[in-house]
């Protein structure tokens, strides 16, 4: 098998170890739906108890609100501040330090009903947002940049796998069979601590980016050993070669702040394309499909619309696997595009099933057909892609603050989501998804226009084509339009 395909033991433990931290995120998103109406009666009583008189509903629905809304908070402090960790501690020992953060918003939220504290429990969310949001840049930085050019994709796609299992995971766990219950929801919260545990004991065994340890701590001796054991040859003389010139290039730019990102021509491009895809994943709706699929199943006419939620979370982490195997065959933009452009059929085809739902009865089955096909089509493209991606379009200078500003653009659109569908959904009724339609045609011509295809291409590379450096010559009109010069240049036939 030619070297530069190579799968070994050690690049798959070093990514494996590496999405836990995915699957933190999946698994903190999805868990606090399941025992909503058991941790309202928490609140209800622990209050009532406290105040000695009955707590208004409004206060419990505000209450829940921010329970929910905070991890998007924390999650947006926690994306912003990436660039922060990985410059200074490295992407490896990042992602072990920030584990102190699962420990205690762990321990915050497991021992909420103990301790008859409803801030503890609102306090724990916030500290797991922030822990997650961090982890949304660490995980695919330390993915990318471990993995070999021809296999990126498919390890990147890793860290949506993680993202959801852990949404699966939450979702089996908080069935009333399981934890879900009034004496368990505290542990159903506070497992979060196990996975954290675990990584950290096993991130001792894993190796720090090698091109972290040569471009940034210029420690080429450490590099090339890392190289050789996650390659497993001796011979790592290209991938060192390659980053000698980015390291080169490095040199010879200044730092990369999150204002330089914008202001600099060789850097804006690419920016926009990180924060649009970014919004394609969050507006495309499917968090509104995951926060309010139980209802949508209910009003389908589901007799046990939990099991039909968790039966759209198998689904997708299937298609997840699907899009492991296909990304570097099909490529990340196709992929993109055939995900937004059937997410936006199944988002038809989800309106006209509940619209007609109480006057065709058969067409509740469309409404759930439509639903998988939405969650299926969402892991083809818009899930996995817009997280590695990202790390692909800049090179090692501007890829902590590019990574910092899209996470921070992805959680923000997530929380906007989440606080305002209920009100769309009020305010439009069976026609709510005709509002994400119109994102999805938007994100779709955004993508066909100006995304590159970064498939079997080197960061060097990809970073050049926005630069319109390439293969054109100064006075090339190519220069002119670097997006064309970067989707019309072929990857090497010995790279792909």
């Amino acid at each position: 098998m030619d070297n530069k395909k190579k799968i070994t033991a050690h690049l798959i433990y070093a990514v494996s170890i590496a999405a836990i931290g995915s699957l933190q995120f999946g698994y903190n998103t999805g868990v606090i739906n399941a025992p909503e109406k058991i941790i309202r009666s928490f609140f209800n009583r622990t209050l009532s108890e406290r105040s000695g008189e009955a707590v208004s509903p409004e206060l419990l629905t505000s209450l829940w609100s921010l329970s929910v809304a905070i991890f998007s908070v924390g999650g947006m402090i926690g994306s912003f501040s990436v660039s922060l960790f990985v410059n200074r501690f490295g992407r490896r020992n990042s992602m072990l330090l920030v584990n102190i953060l699962a420990f205690v918003g762990g321990i915050f939220m497991a021992v909420s009903k103990i301790a008859k504290a409803v801030e503890m429990l609102v306090i724990g969310r916030f500290i797991i947002g922030i822990f997650c949001g961090l982890c949304t840049g660490f995980v695919p930085m330390y993915i990318s940049e471990v993995s070999p050019t021809s296999l990126r994709g498919a390890f990147g796609t890793l860290n949506q796998l993680g993202i959801v299992v852990g949404i699966l995971v939450a979702q089996i766990f908080g069935l009333e069979a399981i934890m879900g219950t009034e004496a368990l929801w505290p542990l159903l919260l506070g497992f979060t601590v196990l996975p954290a545990v675990l990584q950290c004991v096993a991130l001792l065994f894993c190796p720090e980016s090698p091109r972290y340890l040569l471009i940034n701590k210029m420690e080429e001796e450490k590099a090339q050993a890392v190289l050789q054991k996650l390659r497993g040859t001796e011979d790592v003389s290209q991938d060192i070669l390659e980053m000698k010139e980015e390291s080169a290039k490095m040199s010879q730019e200044k730092k990369a702040t999150v204002p330089e990102l914008f202001r600099s021509p060789n850097y804006r491009q690419a920016i926009i394309i990180a924060i649009m895809l970014q919004l394609s994943q969050q507006l495309s709706g499917i968090n509104a499909v995951f926060y309010y699929s139980t209802g949508i199943f209910e009003r389908a006419g589901i007799t046990q619309p939990v099991y039909a939620t968790i039966g759209a979370g198998v689904v997708n982490t299937i298609f997840t696997v699907v899009s492991l195997f296909l990304v570097e065959r099909a490529g990340r933009r196709t992929l993109h595009l055939v995900g937004l452009g059937g997410m936006a059929v199944c988002a038809v085809l989800m309106t006209i099933a509940l619209a007609l739902k109480d006057i065709v009865l058969w067409i509740r089955y469309i409404s759930i057909v439509a639903t998988f096909g939405f969650v299926a089509l969402f892991e083809i493209g818009p899930g996995p892609i817009p997280w590695f991606i990202v790390a692909e379009l800049f090179s090692q200078g501007p890829r902590p603050a590019a990574m910092a500003v899209a996470g921070c653009s992805n959680w923000t659109s997530n929380f906007l989501v989440g606080m305002l569908f209920p009100y769309a959904e009020k305010l439009c009724g069976s026609y709510v998804f005709l509002i994400f339609l119109v994102f999805l045609v938007i994100f779709f011509v955004f993508t066909f226009f100006k995304v590159p295809e970064t498939k079997g291409r080197t960061f060097e590379d990809i970073s050049r084509g926005f630069e319109g450096q390439g293969e054109a010559s100064p006075t090339s009109p190519v220069e002119k339009n670097p997006m064309v010069e970067l989707n019309s240049i072929q990857p090497d036939k010995e790279v792909a």
